[in-house]
């Protein structure tokens, strides 16, 4: 072959690459235009189902079960009757007989110091989880503006899984299985932190529904590493106000 032929032959090989190059992008920019429109609806569809289902849920109280782990003792459950006030923000109220501490004054201090500072980290942990909880609209929109959104699909349960990372704080991942035909949440999964990426933060909610299709969170499980601390919670028996 003649040094010309080479050089013809050598500009088509390259074209031909640029060519496949330039073919391969457009495919897979319409890959991510496709899966950027896919978030929109789904994300625009939860956002739309958590606003309904929050004043459904306003109409309602209930009794909350809680059971606390600490250092791998099981304390007392709690019991709480709870309903959303005028604030919009949940307000509970002790039901039963509370356990009365034991022991002599000097005991009796020592304990109400540590309730004390364990409360005033779990009301610390209580002002985190309220970012993630119920889902901001905002927040999540802003996932979707800033690609710290991924879906997968579960085809089988028919359920969208919406994986929101960076959400309220660097590195933090909130998982959302929701259920697009019937417009509900199923379960939500966060890990975060406190402050501290060591000072882990996890919470799992199941959710179940109600006769009149409210949705609402029946198990909750808060895990706290750090202070070896664990609370489960169920919710239980809910009745419309004023019923």
């Amino acid at each position: 072959m003649k040094l010309n032929e080479h050089g013809i032959a050598l500009r088509v090989l390259i074209l031909a690459i640029a060519v496949a190059s330039t073919a391969a992008s457009a495919a897979a920019q319409a890959a991510g235009s496709a899966v950027s429109a896919e978030a929109k609806q789904r994300v625009q569809a939860l956002k739309q189902s958590v606003a309904a289902n929050q004043q459904k849920l306003k109409q309602y109280q209930w009794t909350e079960v809680q059971q606390l782990t600490l250092k791998g003792e099981t304390k007392p459950q709690q019991q709480f009757m709870c309903q959303y006030g005028p604030n919009g923000q949940v307000e509970k109220y002790p039901m039963g007989q509370q356990q009365q501490p034991s022991g002599g004054r000097l005991k009796q201090k020592m304990i109400a110091k540590k309730k004390a500072e364990m409360q005033d980290y779990l009301r610390d942990v209580k002002s985190l989880l309220s970012e993630y909880l119920p889902p901001n609209p905002q927040k999540m929109q802003q996932a979707v503006g800033t690609h710290n959104l991924s879906l997968s699909q579960d085809a089988a349960a028919g359920i969208v899984n919406l994986t929101f990372t960076n959400y309220a704080q660097q590195g933090d991942q909130m998982v959302i299985a929701f259920d697009p035909k019937a417009k509900r949440i199923s379960n939500i999964n966060v890990n975060t932190y406190m402050g501290e990426t060591k000072d882990k933060v996890s919470l799992m909610i199941s959710y179940a529904t109600l006769p009149d299709g409210t949705n609402y969170p029946e198990k909750t499980v808060l895990d706290l590493p750090a202070k070896q601390m664990n609370i489960t919670t169920l919710n239980t028996n809910y009745r419309k106000l004023g019923m």
